[in-house]
């Protein structure tokens, strides 16, 4: 666990519907961390999603994509081994 100490400068207003809110707890903080950086990685696969689309990769087959995780498989079994 990390321990973080914040100082945020926030207009007025804000500040005090936030503070009605309960947004400034620990609990609730968390929540907005987790939920930004779940948005986050959601903004992040629908970019990269756009740029295969840009790429006009054509799709891959389940046959071709069940090699390509038997690959990834046994070079993770062989790295193991080593």
């Amino acid at each position: 666990m990390t321990t973080l100490e914040l100082k945020l400068d926030l207009p007025d207003r804000l500040a005090r519907e936030a503070l009605a809110a309960g947004l400034f707890t620990p609990e609730a903080i968390k929540q907005l961390l987790q939920d930004a950086v779940r948005r986050r990685a959601g903004h992040e696969l629908l970019a990269a999603a756009d740029r295969v689309a840009a790429a006009q990769i054509p799709a891959m087959g389940m046959d071709e994509i069940q090699e390509e995780v038997n690959a990834v498989r046994s070079a993770r079994k062989a790295g193991r081994s080593s």
